[in-house]
């Protein structure tokens, strides 16, 4: 059985917070930097041409972005949805930016 979008934040909090990660408070930014750093790792097993390695790091990359809503109690699963309804709504390449 699959879980929830807000049932993976919650898991991920709590095996943060087991292993020791939530002891002290967390800053946001550093919770943030924590984030960028897996999208890194991502981007350097894909210009190595190492697919496992590149899913395993976007899995990563989601995990501390469920680890930081679990601790900030936001509902991502809503958030989520709701942003992609909007972005439905956007104009065809929207914001005139090159990329």
């Amino acid at each position: 059985m699959s879980k929830s979008i807000n049932e993976l934040c919650t898991a991920a909090f709590e095996t943060a917070k087991s292993k020791g990660w939530h002891d002290e408070p967390r800053e946001t930014g550093t919770l943030l930097a924590l984030v960028h750093s897996e999208v890194s790792e991502a981007l350097e097993a894909d210009r190595k041409g190492d697919k496992e390695n590149f899913a395993e790091e976007l899995a990563d990359t989601c995990i501390r972005i469920f680890d930081l809503c679990g601790s900030k109690d936001i509902d991502l699963e809503a958030a989520i949805t709701a942003k992609m309804e909007k972005n439905k709504g956007r104009l065809y390449k929207h914001g005139n930016k090159q990329y």
